[in-house]
Formats: structure tokens, sequence, C-alpha cells
């Protein structure tokens, strides 16, 4: 029986509408991001455009799957974790068309999302995950029934950090592409601190050391690749641990930062030594976007996980291992 899933995200400064089908067919996914004119993302004023966009998006997400509403078998939501006000924006459009199709209403976590769709497309079964993005940085693997965070970052996520220096240097929002691209142009690298504490790391101290080396007169070209030598290879360290430790033969890279081409390249390398096979999210399933909710939220009903409309609150600090994972085994 075939099921079908609306999925809405909306924990940050995107939002996303996609349906997706229990065969794992991704039937429409789109999403719209809103670019503030300077500064960093304001949580009130992403809401304000998640419930600007949200319904025509849903609308043109539904028209491009080539099918009605009456055909939604399930409404899947980000619940978690994420910033508060865009969270109860996109619960409150996720209930409101749950209750008006009469479907069932399931609460997804967010990194778990992105863990689930890595899998789908890559046919893992049980891989060590590197999860990276702008508000998470952390690598994770599967054991006793929930996924287990190995490491993660103390303070600042990799991709918060890149945004952040990119706004000091005058990039527009996102700045990580930006900063590939002036990394591919360098060549010196300058020392930067690299803070590997365990299986954590940190990138505060980092970020405040390449702010001052660029108002020294550090070449931008120089130090984004510094930036991201550094700054990977403090995530591929960890990694190589978490695989090593497991023992798993999968390493799948995730999140919006999963675009980056050198980080993918690390990685590639350290799965190579380690007999192991490498999978990095397309492009548009990397970044925030409703398929990965669509299809966590299937794997979720199949299995028996369902929310109620008046257990539905948003959980802004949800954490990846917080939740029980009963569709693995």
């Amino acid at each position: 029986m075939t099921l079908t899933c609306l999925g809405i995200e909306g924990t940050a400064h995107s939002f996303g509408a996609a349906l997706v089908t229990n065969d794992g067919t991704v039937h429409s996914n789109l999403w719209d991001m809103l670019q503030p004119d300077s500064g960093g993302i304001h949580p009130r004023e992403a809401s304000q455009h998640h419930a600007q966009v949200g319904p025509e998006l849903i609308s043109n997400a539904i028209t491009q799957a080539g099918i009605s509403p009456e055909d939604i078998d399930l409404v899947a939501f980000s619940q978690g974790p994420g910033l508060g006000p865009c969270l109860r924006t996109t619960a409150t459009i996720a209930r409101a068309l749950a209750l008006t199709l009469s479907v069932p209403l399931v609460g997804v976590n967010h990194c778990i999302a992105h863990i689930e769709i890595g899998r789908m497309e890559s046919n893992f079964i049980d891989p060590v995950t590197v999860y990276v993005s702008g508000g998470n940085s952390q690598i994770i693997a599967y054991a006793g029934k929930r996924y287990r965070t190995f490491g993660e970052t103390l303070d600042i996520a990799i991709g918060n950090m890149l945004d952040t220096f990119g706004r000091y240097v005058g990039m527009p929002f996102p700045a990580g592409p930006r900063i590939e691209i002036e990394a591919r142009q360098g060549s010196e690298y300058h020392t930067l601190p690299y803070s590997v504490k365990g299986m954590d790391f940190s990138y505060s101290g980092m970020l405040t050391a390449a702010q001052r080396l660029h108002d020294e007169g550090t070449p931008l070209p120089d130090l984004c690749y510094s930036i991201q030598e550094t700054g990977f290879g403090m995530i591929a360290e960890v990694a190589e641990r978490a695989i090593a430790h497991t023992g798993k033969k999968e390493l799948l890279l995730t999140g919006g930062v999963a675009r980056n081409e050198r980080l993918s390249q690390m990685l590639a390398g350290l799965a190579k030594r380690h007999s192991s096979r490498y999978h990095r999210v397309s492009p548009s399933l990397a970044g925030d976007q409703g398929a990965m909710i669509a299809w966590t939220g299937i794997l979720q009903y199949e299995h028996g996980n369902q929310t109620a409309i008046e257990e539905s609150v948003v959980i802004p600090k949800w954490r990846t291992d917080e939740q029980e994972i009963n569709w693995r085994t």
C-alpha cells in the first residue's frame, strides 16, 4: 500500500515542503530561505517569513507532485530542535493541515531526519554519520535503539562559525559557499587554534583568531583556505576515531555543510583508509528541506509512532540521542 506524506520543515531560516511516498520516491521538494540584508538570523523575522511563504510553498509542492490534498495520508513536521518562533509557526501550519485533511500527524526530530534521508539515498544500513550544519556539528552512530552522539561541538557549529566569519569580512549569507570559493584560490596555511578535546571540538577560538588575522591583513583566500583545513580537519579526526571505535564500515556526510567539496574529500579519504563505504548526500537533500521530514515521518508512522495534536508542542532543545529509534533493529 502506497503511503504519501507531506513533510514540513521550518526549524531556522528555511521553510520547506515535500511530498514523499513510502517507497522512497521524492515527488516534490521545495524550500525558501530567508536571507537577511545584514546580521544573522533573527528568530521572529524567520518565523514571519515561514508564515508568509509557507502556505503557497505547500500548495506548490502538492501541485508539483501531481496529487490532490486528498491523496495525502500523513503530515510530518519538524518538532525540534530549532528556533522557538520558527518551530511554533511550522507546527501550527502542520496541525491545521492534519486537522483539515483528517490525517495523522507525526513530529520529527530535525537532526535524525538528516541522518535518515542520507541512509535512504545511500542505502547504508549502519553508518557513522557526520552531521554538519549551521546549528549542529555532531558525529553520530546507532547503538542501543538510539542515535548516540560520539562527538560534537562544545560551542558553535561549523556552519555558524563560517557564517559569522563571512559576515565579519563582508560576505553575504550564507557565507560557506563563498568561503569555499575563496579557499580554492589560497595556498599559504596560517596557523589557527586546532581544538579537539577528547571526542569533542570547539570553534570559538578559531573564529576569533581568524578575525584577528583578517584585521592584520592576511589575504582572504589564504585565510579561508586555513579555516577550512583546520575546521574540517577537526571533524575528520573525530570521525576517524568514531569509525575505529565502532568498527562500522559506512561513513555518511549529511547536513547543509555537506555541500563543501573539501570536507567531502577529507572524509572520503579517511573512509578509504578504513576500507569503509562513503556517501555524501546530494545537494538537494543536504540543507534543511521537507523531504527528510516526510521520509522520517513515514518511518516513524509505519512503526506505530504518531503525534496527538495536544502532544505536538515544539522541543527547541531536542537532542539527537533523546529519541528511541524503534524503526531500526
